[in-house]
């Protein structure tokens, strides 16, 4: 298990998100930013906007895909 928070993940708050690979972190990152969005907290707005992009096009995010991947492969274990 390995922890990532929002901000490394391009979000704006210090939010955990814990999973066994770099996809678990980054769909709870998806829900984080879905679900801060809704309760009206706009600092997480442009994230979420960006995150979505992502989704919609995400030949063009292969670069923060793999970064992303590549920087949960050198955290150490929780």
């Amino acid at each position: 298990m390995k922890t990532m928070t929002c901000q490394q993940l391009g979000g704006p708050c210090d939010f955990s998100h814990h999973g066994m690979t770099a996809d678990e972190v980054i769909k709870s990152q998806d829900q984080h930013l879905k679900e801060m969005v809704a309760s009206g907290d706009t600092s997480h707005e442009q994230a979420s906007k960006e995150m979505k992009a992502r989704w919609k096009n995400p030949i063009k995010s292969m670069g923060w895909y793999k970064k992303a991947k590549s920087d949960f492969g050198r955290l150490p274990e929780d």
